[in-house]
């Protein structure tokens, strides 16, 4: 999967690509429906500022691709989606946006579920969720399961344990250097789940809010000064969890880390990425593969759980779920490894088979 601008979409075509306007509360938004081969497209909306509006289209496309197959490899009786909403949300994000977005995600009859994604939060799931059932990811008090933030960051390092074990034989991080290049929700979660684990965390984020936030709950962590600095660094594991396309020419050339393994969506940023990493013997676990860990979570809620009377028993129910994407990083990368074919394309071919023969209901 490729960033927005680089090298397009590829994959099975998209069932349904929408256009959502309305100028009264300046909403302009697009909507792909990648696949519904085993269930209804569940994909966040994201809320950026694009350079243009065909960035935000295919950025659209790519993530909502992302879902189908991040969605088939946890088992999901889920299809895949995505939507984006053109702006930035500090300025344009009003609760009348939110009203008009949801009453446009009930006009597709259950065909989309939504959730947050860069941009949105549970609040703003809560009021799209006044106009609509089909969204997740909905605060307890609103009867959902709550932000899955730190459910993607725990599937995360269930993925690096799995690299672990690929790269040193030992699922572990207990010693190792990562360096945590976005330091957003999950980013944050991810800094304080390696301190538990006893790793050493390098931590960068062009935001100086972000930062001061990573050094007041988490002084153990080093900061660097910026991305480029922290591909530079001497670390075991390189962990991208910012926006896509992080693993451009000059990360994979410039990288030192023997494994790769982050929470961004679509992080490989050029046609030719994948095979220049494994030419440079490094370890890249399929960020779609890694991060499902907050889809797995949000998925709950649309089936009727809610993390309103018991919230410590939801996040230990959320973790036992997400605990498997550790045994599906492990199986994937060690067929590549015996294969000799990139962990993308193992991944890919096991998506598209669960697609291609949803089960029986």
């Amino acid at each position: 999967m490729f960033a927005p601008g680089t090298a397009g979409v590829r994959g099975p075509a998209h069932e349904q690509v929408l256009l959502c306007q309305d100028r009264t509360v300046g909403l302009k938004a697009v909507v792909s429906v990648h696949s519904t081969a085993l269930g209804p497209a569940l994909g966040g909306t994201r809320f950026h500022a694009y350079g243009s509006s065909a960035d935000a289209v295919l950025d659209s496309l790519n993530l909502a691709r992302g879902m189908s197959y991040k969605n088939a490899l946890a088992g999901l009786p889920y299809g895949g989606g995505k939507a984006v909403i053109i702006g930035d949300p500090a300025l344009l994000k009003t609760p009348g946006l939110l009203h008009s977005y949801g009453r446009f995600v009930e006009s597709l009859a259950g065909r989309y579920v939504t959730a947050c994604d860069v941009g949105t939060d549970t609040a703003d799931m809560d009021v799209v969720g006044e106009e609509t059932d089909h969204v997740v990811g909905r605060s307890p008090a609103a009867g959902g399961v709550g932000d899955p933030s730190a459910a993607t960051a725990y599937g995360v390092l269930q993925g690096m344990r799995a690299c672990a074990a690929v790269r040193w034989g030992e699922p572990h991080l207990r010693g190792r250097r990562v360096g945590v290049c976005g330091l957003g929700k999950v980013g944050q979660h991810l800094v304080g789940l390696l301190t538990e684990a006893g790793a050493t965390v390098l931590a960068s984020d062009i935001r100086a809010d972000a930062v001061a936030r990573t050094q007041v709950r988490f002084p153990e962590a080093r900061i660097v000064a910026d991305a480029k600095a922290l591909l530079d660094a001497e670390m075991d594991i390189y962990s991208p969890c910012a926006l896509g396309g992080a693993l451009d020419r000059v990360a994979v050339n410039r990288l030192r880390a023997p494994v790769v393994c982050g929470a961004a969506n679509n992080q490989l940023g050029y046609a030719g990425a994948e095979e220049r990493l494994v030419d440079r013997d490094i370890v890249y676990a399929p960020d779609y593969v890694v991060n499902a860990g907050g889809v797995i979570h949000v998925a709950r809620e649309y089936s009727g759980c809610s993390a309103t009377r018991s919230p410590d028993r939801a996040r230990a129910r959320a973790r036992e779920q997400v605990d498997p994407i550790y045994a599906t990083t492990l199986s994937i990368l060690t067929a590549a490894a015996d294969s000799g074919a990139s962990p993308s394309a193992v991944a890919d071919d096991l998506a598209e088979k669960r697609m291609a023969s949803p089960p029986r209901t």
